[in-house]
């Protein structure tokens, strides 16, 4: 196994939320206060302090792209910063081999002066790169970034966008052998976010290995082969992405958002499982394959025919199906204690991806929620084949040539030999007539 390139060893970071002095008086005692304070590292937490990343491993070999996921404020981006040392841990050790492309804030690193193009050198200098070096990619990072026509004019005039395409341009064309990409690609456009995930697709078929913070879950399942869950500055989980999508949005913090049940109903979701073709739990599915979605409940009293609920979205907010025993005519009729409620799907045409799945039981009516876990079951879909759109749609090729105008027009051999035969006749017969 190859070694890694990127080590994070027991990595923790804290702040001190802001602290402004607005007079000398107060400021004096403050600058006392740190000149007399002991040097060594604590690991004790002071007044106003707080660990914005506590205890974090993990390792990246080449050809890895690992994505990194959690709520806003996890400590995502720190972690990235302190990879490009930007900023230097509390406790533990980051160790990177080799030169470093990142995008980690839009314009992180340009000088606003500076033109575009005096940028592109400037950033290729940081890395390493020599002046021959940097000309030599000149054209290509141009091109890819589409700002030849303002490539002059100093960065401080670039939108948002114009600086995020220009600095991932500069980040991935500079040959780095580690790219670290934060979720800045978000404020470009949707063709340029497609240009950029071919590109980091690219370097790691190359072998370059990427840290890819995004809160975009369906390209982080497309595009990473491992992803970490940081939730509160820790490291929850590291693994397969499809499970890490999961596990993200099973934490506390990612069901904070769900609508709560109703305190008043007498029946409640106790679990909800994704079932494969083997009724086995799983995460990843195929298009075209079975799927069972389990419904476990428990009725503290008799429910009046309640109806059950499952709605699919992609990963991207898309609503991709809505389904319920009411609409369906399915009645199971006054519910109590512990149960259980099937939905089995004999083939799932949904196109590869990351999905995320809802499940709710409504009263007899389909009008009131009784209890709603909203968007809290994720699940990746795979296939052997490529199909665009939202669905795969089962279907087959035929061909069958059809003659062609001249062709239709000319006798075939046949319908000559034919055509001669019939003359033969008729002269026979006009010989005997006459």
């Amino acid at each position: 196994m190859a070694e890694p390139v990127i080590v994070v060893d027991g990595v923790s970071k804290k702040f001190r939320r802001g602290e402004r002095h607005d007079s000398l008086r107060d400021l004096v005692p403050a600058l006392a206060r740190r000149m007399f304070r002991r040097r060594r590292v604590s690991t004790n937490l002071a007044e106003q302090e707080f660990w914005a990343v506590r205890d974090v491993s993990f390792q990246v070999r080449p050809g890895e792209a690992v994505g990194i996921i959690g709520p806003n404020g996890a400590g995502k981006s720190t972690i990235l910063k302190l990879l490009t040392r930007i900023l230097r841990p509390t406790t533990g050790r980051c160790a990177m081999v080799g030169r470093v492309g990142a995008l980690i804030e839009i314009a992180a690193g340009f000088h606003p002066d500076l033109t575009g193009r005096e940028n592109v050198f400037l950033q290729g200098a940081i890395m390493g790169m020599r002046r021959g070096e940097i000309s030599s990619k000149f054209d290509e990072i141009v091109e890819f970034a589409g700002v030849a026509e303002f490539i002059d004019t100093p960065v401080k005039r670039y939108s948002s966008g114009m600086n995020a395409r220009l600095g991932f341009a500069i980040a991935a064309h500079l040959d780095p052998d580690v790219l670290l990409v934060d979720e800045v690609l978000s404020v470009g456009d949707a063709g340029f976010q497609e240009q950029c995930i071919a590109r980091m697709r690219q370097m790691i078929g190359r072998g370059v290995p990427l840290v890819f913070v995004s809160h975009n879950l369906p390209v982080v399942a497309e595009l990473c082969t491992r992803a970490l869950v940081i939730d509160h500055g820790r490291l929850r989980f590291d693994g397969d992405p499809a499970s890490a999508i999961r596990e993200y949005r099973q934490a506390p913090s990612a069901r904070a958002g769900r609508p709560a049940a109703n305190p008043a109903s007498d029946i409640h979701i106790s679990a909800v499982q994704l079932l494969d073709e083997s009724r086995a739990p799983a995460a990843v599915f195929r298009t075209s394959r079975p799927i069972t979605v389990r419904i476990q409940y428990h009725a503290s009293r008799s429910v009046v025919k309640p109806n059950f609920a499952v709605d699919i979205y992609r990963g991207d907010g898309v609503y991709c199906a809505g389904i319920n025993t009411r609409m369906d005519r399915r009645n199971f009729g006054n519910l109590e204690g512990d149960g259980q409620v099937d939905l089995l799907i004999d083939s799932l045409h949904l196109l590869p991806g990351c999905y995320v799945l809802s499940a709710g039981i409504l009263d007899a009516h389909g009008a009131q929620p009784l209890d709603v876990h909203h968007r809290a079951y994720p699940f990746s879909i795979a296939a052997d084949s490529r199909d665009l759109g939202l669905v795969h749609l089962d279907r087959h090729w035929d061909h069958q040539p059809l003659a062609t105008t001249h062709e239709t027009s000319q006798p075939t051999r046949v319908q000559s030999a034919r055509l001669q035969e019939s003359a033969g006749v008729l002269a026979v017969k006009e010989e005997i007539v006459q």
